[in-house]
């Protein structure tokens, strides 16, 4: 079965079938505070009724227990309409204080006995996302937290499927990617041994002949943990999904909805406020964004197919991208959303909006100078004057948008 067809399923011919699979199961979710993981518990409950429970893997974060968190997720628009339709779908779901990145997750003996017995089917999106991650983290979070998750997963006593989200720029040293997994970059057992007793600096400066030709720590790392699976969960009902860069949600739960400024809502962000001027960028390449709710649907499905449909020791993998079938290209994303910005203003904006793409890095560095540190400059020293805070006093988190200036 096709990716497309599997994802299309989701809402359409084969969701009564996908919904019966889920009802009265339980579902071990990691990563559910993220981006995809938020839209997927959204779906998993508005769309399967019936599910027993969802554990949700999290961790204290910010002087929040796993339970504040848990409110906190719930209290986001993404849940509105969920609070006003089906308040009781919500008190399925059931924190679980972990760390992927503390032995055995993390997980208390009493909590981990109840995921052994209970749940059956397990979605991996937990991961750090970052480009510029310091290798070790990266390595911890993405190969170390998902061999723990999988030496957990051969205890389940029910367990029908595993469901992990790796990402379709695993492999971007390659022509073509196939759907199925590439011998890796290097061993990982043995990185993960240089984990438990090299020191960062090393690590750091070692990090650019350990990655090679690939372009950062995430692609690298994520090719690294799909070896890991190959090596050590082939023996249970796994797939991989690999979706490309995801975006702002197409059709549900919200059009539009996003809650980061990753990828190219950042760009769209930054342009909007004045702040992005110039990016060196060749406009005719192919922007592969998948829609968020796409590959929410495959995973959903996947996991039903995986547990129904799977041939006994098959491994399935599925590349979830737009670029092949539906390509928008660079250029085309810079020129309707400039299109848009003008036509609807944001708040707050420094300058008229206004992106070009240079193929030139020396006329995009000039042009950096110029339009991006010149300007911030100047800014700053006018708040100083005014006795009002500049942006280099702002946390970057704080200071939004500012954080896409070189």
């Amino acid at each position: 079965m096709s990716t497309t067809t599997l994802a299309a399923s989701g809402g359409g011919g084969g969701g009564g079938a996908v919904s019966q699979f889920y009802r009265d199961r339980c579902l071990l979710i990691t990563g559910a505070t993220g981006f995809m993981g938020k839209v997927l518990v959204e779906k998993l409950l508005r769309s399967c009724p019936g599910i027993s429970c969802i554990y949700l893997l999290m961790r204290p974060k910010g002087g929040q227990d796993v339970r504040a968190r848990l409110e906190e997720l719930l209290n986001s628009k993404l849940f509105d309409q969920l609070r006003a339709t089906s308040p009781e779908a919500l008190r399925c779901l059931v924190p679980i204080q972990g760390d992927i990145m503390l032995p055995g997750l993390g997980v208390a003996p009493q909590d981990a006995a109840m995921l052994i017995s209970r749940v059956s089917v397990v979605f991996h999106a937990a991961a750090t996302v970052k480009f510029d991650e310091a290798l070790k983290l990266s390595l911890q979070m993405n190969v170390l937290g998902t061999k723990r998750l999988v030496e957990l997963c051969h205890k389940m006593e029910r367990l029908v499927a595993l469901i992990h989200v790796s990402t379709a720029y695993c492999n971007c040293d390659r022509g073509e990617v196939k759907e199925m997994v590439y011998p890796p970059p290097t061993d990982p057992y043995k990185l993960i041994q240089l984990v438990d007793w090299m020191d960062d600096d090393t690590f750091n400066h070692l990090t650019p002949k350990l990655i090679g030709s690939r372009p950062n720590t995430y692609t690298y790392t994520k090719a690294l943990a799909e070896h890991v699976l190959v090596q050590e969960a082939t023996s249970l009902p796994l797939a991989i999904v690999r979706p490309s860069i995801v975006a702002a949600a197409w059709r549900e739960p919200l059009p539009g909805w996003v809650d980061n400024l990753n990828g190219p809502t950042g760009l769209i962000v930054g342009a909007g406020k004045g702040m992005l001027r110039t990016l060196h960028c060749r406009g005719e390449l192919v922007a592969d964004l998948i829609p968020v709710d796409i590959p929410i649907n495959l995973l959903i499905v996947a996991a039903w197919y995986t547990a129904t449909q799977r041939k006994n020791g098959e491994l399935l993998v599925y590349n979830c991208v737009s670029g092949m079938e539906r390509p928008v290209r660079w250029g085309e994303i810079n020129k309707h959303g400039m299109s848009a910005l003008r036509r609807n203003a944001m708040n707050d904006v420094v300058w008229y909006p206004s992106l070009r793409f240079t193929q030139h890095k020396a006329l995009n560095t000039i042009a950096v100078l110029l339009q991006h540190w010149l300007p911030a400059y100047l800014m700053d020293a006018a708040a100083r004057l005014a006795g009002k805070k500049t942006y280099h006093g702002q946390n970057r988190t704080e200071a939004g948008p500012r954080r896409l200036l070189p």
